[in-house]
């Protein structure tokens, strides 16, 4: 069986599309609507009641455009409004999260060993991923720390520098992190440093970059349901709308995606 309706991916702004790259890379046939609530972003600082509002209105743009599955490309997002938003969106489509995969694959991989995780003050506030590595009753003793600064200075544009590396570095170094052997990078804005983070660990512990584990996560949830889309002669026409637009978040849009974007402003309530 095959479903060619489009993906739907939403995150808070544009970090999500280090997701959707991520799919796009894996499943090349997919066609994508990306939609980035950048009139809202950032969801780390922002109520539970007010992310479960905005997820729910941009559950409904997609679900205009049809999309058979609904991935939510913001661990913020995840962690908040991801019950409600399988509730609300009911048979119409699919549901994905960015936090049970990447929960599922440190189950399987660090069993008895502790696991640290850098995110957002809501990721980390909301102890939704201890709760979900405790439910699994592996032995895994997770290290949060909720690291504000880096999805703003991912924003701005720095990604490589002495001005990313000692924030980067500070953050690396709390005590909070000692004796790691893994990181998890739970935040969709973290792949875009994750090379300066492996240069501060220096090999010596793994770096988890959930953009790809997600996007496996998603291969197989299409070939369970048989929604995968058929084999494609050209590349199809993805769509990505912004709840607001911004010159910067044009520029910005290349380096999260990796390539040049239409970006359409789209916005949540007129």
């Amino acid at each position: 069986m095959h479903d060619a309706r489009p993906i739907g991916v939403f995150d808070s702004g544009i970090g999500g599309l280090t997701v959707a790259r991520a799919v796009n890379q894996l499943l090349p046939q997919e066609r994508l609507v990306y939609f980035g609530d950048t009139a809202h972003l950032p969801y780390g600082d922002k109520s539970t009641a007010a992310i479960q509002a905005y997820s729910v209105k941009i559950c409904d743009v997609l679900l205009r455009q049809h999309c058979k599955v609904i991935l939510i490309a913001c661990n913020s997002a995840s962690a908040a409004a991801y019950e409600l938003v399988r509730e609300y969106v009911g048979s119409k489509a699919q549901v994905l999260n960015v936090i049970d995969p990447i929960v599922r694959h440190i189950g399987q991989h660090y069993a008895g060993r502790e696991v640290g995780l850098i995110g957002t003050k809501q990721t980390v506030g909301s102890n939704v991923y201890r709760k979900k590595l405790d439910a699994l009753d592996r032995d895994i003793r997770l290290h949060a720390l909720a690291t504000p600064l880096l999805a703003p200075m991912v924003e701005e544009g720095f990604v490589r520098g002495a001005v990313s590396q000692s924030v980067i570095n500070t953050y690396l170094s709390d005590p909070a992190l000692t004796d790691i052997e893994a990181l998890v990078l739970a935040c969709t804005h973290y792949p875009l440093i994750r090379e300066q983070i492996e240069e501060y660990y220096r090999g010596q512990i793994d770096v988890l970059d959930p953009s790809a584990i997600v996007a496996e996560a998603l291969r197989e949830l299409l070939q369970a349901h048989g929604l995968a889309a058929p084999a494609a002669v050209r590349p199809p026409q993805h769509h990505f709308y912004v709840s607001d637009f911004t010159p910067s978040f044009a520029e910005s849009t290349r380096l999260f995606f990796g390539q040049e974007v239409n970006l359409e402003h789209y916005p949540l309530w007129e």
